[in-house]
Formats: structure tokens, sequence, C-alpha cells
């Protein structure tokens, strides 16, 4: 039975290596790949797994094309818009096609949970040196996990380019061990719980590569 998956933002470089290794590894998937400019995923083209929608996530009849239908949707981008309205749209659209899978990209710290040097740090570049209730992101987080849909938030660390696979996973209420991961190891997630879905499920969880433990700066 094939697996019907969305992935909103398919331009992203996380997402591109999430598409390359779903492609490869899991011939039960079929992709639809939603973004702005259809063009950047010509290499697709005519791939009979793969339907290329070239629109806007934040039309809603766009939305709706991209999303009806899935077993699973992921949202490869942090939604860092005004009381994220995108991250609202995309619930709607999920409750109304009936699609209740949902990963949603976020960033490490929207609980107050780095701690340290580095969570002074994180606190003063990502969300102004204070967290608040409505830091866009905080307010994204809120309305996945007040929503009925089956969720996972991941809580993206400090990214880097290198070729290895290595995070450790925590889960909301922890500390947030690490400060930073390869976009490699965050595309392993995503198709780890694309090819077992119930893998985190109504779980907001952070990852890092735990050798970058104790560090006060990203690790590049």
């Amino acid at each position: 039975m094939t697996k019907k998956v969305t992935i909103i933002g398919a331009n992203g470089q996380i997402a591109r290596l999430a598409t390359e290794r779903i492609l490869q590894e899991q011939a039960d998937v079929h992709l639809t790949l939603l973004l702005r400019n259809s063009a950047r995923l010509s290499n697709l083209a005519g791939n009979p797994a793969v339907t290329i929608i070239d629109g806007d996530a934040n039309h809603a009849d766009v939305l709706k094309q991209a999303i009806a239908g899935s077993d699973l949707v992921y949202v490869s981008f942090v939604d860092h818009g005004i009381n994220a309205e995108l991250t609202r749209k995309i619930i709607e659209t999920m409750d109304e096609t009936g699609v209740k899978r949902l990963i949603s990209s976020n960033i490490l710290g929207i609980y107050d949970e780095v701690k340290g040097a580095f969570g002074k740090f994180n606190r003063d570049f990502c969300f102004g040196g204070k967290v608040t209730d409505s830091a866009p992101e905080v307010v994204s987080a809120r309305a996945i996990e007040d929503s009925d849909l089956d969720y996972t938030i991941l809580r993206i660390p400090w990214l880097n380019d290198r070729n290895e696979v290595k995070y450790a996973v925590t889960h909301k209420g922890e500390p947030y061990y690490g400060v930073s991961a390869s976009r490699k190891s965050s595309a392993d997630l995503i198709v780890r719980i694309i090819a077992d879905p119930s893998l985190y499920t109504k779980e907001s969880i952070g990852f890092a590569d735990p050798t970058t433990e104790g560090s006060s700066r990203p690790v590049y």
C-alpha cells in the first residue's frame, strides 16, 4: 500500500536530503512536494514517485491541493511569521481534509530548555534575550500541541554541513542536550519518522550531536 507524504517547503536543504533518501530507501512512499518555484526540483520531474506542486503555502487552495489525501505532512521550515498564521492554516487544512500526522520544524529554546552559556547565546540570538509566549515559534508549537493532530515537533539545533549522522534525542521537559547537528542528522530523523509514523507521536523533541554538549557557541 502506498504511503502518501507531503513536504511543504520542499526546496529546503534538509527537505532535499530527506527526499533523496526517501526515494532511495522507501519504495512504498509517494511524495507530494510543494515549493514556490518548481524549476528548482527539475531533476525530479517525471519521477513516478513524485508529484510537484508549484505554489505558495500561504494560499488556502494551494495548501489544500498539497495536503488532501496525504498520510503524513512534513513542514520543512520554521514558522517565524507573526502569530504563526501559516501554522494555523496548516492545522486548519489538515483538519478539513482529515489528515492527522504532522512533522513540524521548530527551533531549540522554545520552552527555555537550553541551559548555560549556550542557552543565553541562543535566547539572545533567537528570542531577543527572553523567550516570550508571543514569540512566533512558541505560538506555532502551542497551536500544534493544542490541536488534535498526531504531531511531532522537531526543535532543530544549530546546523552544520558535516558529512555524518550523529544525534541524541531529548524530550519536552528535559534540558536540551547538545547545541549543533548536521543537516544529514536532521534528515535522518525525518526519514525515520516517515518510515515509522508511530515514532515520537504527540511529542516535541530536541536533538543534537551529543559531542557538542557544553559548547557555548554553535559547532560548525
